[in-house]
């Protein structure tokens, strides 16, 4: 095997989600020692995966977490690499998951602006709706900063976030996007001659929506500990799930007596899982001897226990997980309200449920926003922990 010989090399891939419809993103690919790594860039956020196979002729990149991988062919001049050419695949998804990969070394640019300027402002906090007065439609907020043509933002919803999206302004239409590994988020708002925005936002090569939005500070999405609540004639969480070792675990059980219980409901395909376990893996540690217990719940997409077992154990190894992570059933409607009753079906992944010491459930918290929420993020940290401690204390 002739290794590549680098240090770091930055490159600007492509993914064509349909024709005419390509998602830009960046990252940099680094070697250390005859290791090689993948660095994928938004905004702030980085994500790096290391099981990453070069050949003389070829690239393989696992995902950290997510099952998915990139494969591909490296082309070169002069023995250094200037592009790759394969396919993005997503595992989790069994239509629309192989997905037109190519990447350009020595490029850091996202979006090519064609030297436009920025003839917009999307700066501040918007109202936006996608595929209004339609069966899909949903609400949420845009949160935005610019300087010049460059971007960064997301958008928040009733359950969960868009992650970190970095793009460009090319004279009044915002250009932005996210690869998180799994995930593809493309969007494309022009801001009309009245101040609103009309655009289009695509998700990997499966799904497609329009989206509107207007300039509102005072706009508010509800309130995410009130969008569910326990069905009428139950008490408290009642189940029986296995672990990645095939061993039964019960709820409510005599080793929960007497503690704080967070019921924690998440897939290792969700991206705000990934995020909220991203905070109560150390979260767990450091409140464990108090008499905090976490446990997971994984709904995933297949019914695969080898697969699903698999796909834990790697979260759990990738994110330092101590707290148990169940096996529950697939995802879909049906099988959650038959194996979890009391709450009839999911609303969003992830879903977080607090039960006190005397087994009552306290709250319900649909969604989860992540780090790249800023502010909204820190708040939810402070509520979580400000509740936990409460519950202790009773």
């Amino acid at each position: 095997m002739i290794k590549l010989k680098m240090v770091t090399i930055l490159w600007r891939a492509m993914l064509l989600l349909h024709p005419g419809v390509e998602m830009p993103f960046n990252f940099a690919m680094e070697e250390n020692h005859g290791r090689t790594r993948i660095v994928f860039m938004n905004g702030d956020e980085r994500i790096i995966a290391e099981e990453v196979k070069v050949t003389d002729d070829s690239i393989f990149i696992k995902m950290p977490v997510f099952d998915a991988e990139i494969k591909a062919k490296i082309l070169k001049f002069k023995d250094a690499p200037v592009r790759m050419d394969g396919n993005f695949i997503n595992h989790a998804r069994t239509k629309d998951n192989i997905i037109r990969f190519t990447a350009d070394a020595n490029q850091n640019i996202r979006f090519f602006t064609g030297g436009k300027a920025a003839n917009a402002d999307f700066m501040g906090k918007w109202e936006v709706h996608f595929s209004r007065n339609t069966a899909d439609s949903s609400d949420a907020i845009g949160e935005f900063k610019q300087s010049g043509t460059a971007i960064t933002g997301t958008f928040l919803t009733p359950t969960g976030d868009y992650r970190y999206l970095e793009g460009s302004v090319i004279d009044s239409t915002m250009n932005l996007s996210a690869f998180d590994g799994c995930h593809l988020f493309l969007f494309k708002g022009k801001m009309k001659n009245d101040g609103t925005i009309e655009g289009d936002y695509w998700s990997g090569a499966h799904w497609h929506e329009p989206f509107i939005g207007k300039k509102n500070n005072a706009y508010t999405l509800p309130d995410a500990d009130t969008l569910m609540k326990l069905k009428k004639g139950y008490e408290g969480i009642k189940f029986s799930f296995v672990d990645t070792n095939n061993a039964k675990v019960n709820f409510p059980d005599a080793k929960y007596d007497g503690k704080v219980v967070i019921l924690q409901i998440m897939g290792t395909w969700c991206p705000n899982c990934l995020d909220e376990t991203n905070f109560l893996a150390p979260f767990y540690k450091a409140n464990k001897a108090k008499g905090v217990e976490i446990i997971g719940l994984a709904f995933e997409k297949f019914p695969d226990f080898k697969k699903a077992k698999s796909n834990i154990s790697r979260l759990k190894t990738r994110l330092n997980v101590d707290y148990p992570i169940l096996i529950g059933c697939t995802n879909n409607k049906d099988s959650i309200a038959r194996n979890l009753p009391m709450l009839g079906s999911i609303y969003s992944y992830p879903t977080t449920i607090f039960i006190d010491k005397k087994g009552k459930v306290r709250k319900i918290h649909t969604g989860f926003s992540g780090p790249a929420t800023g502010i909204h993020y820190e708040r939810w940290q402070q509520e979580f922990t400000a509740f936990v401690d409460k519950l202790l204390k009773e």
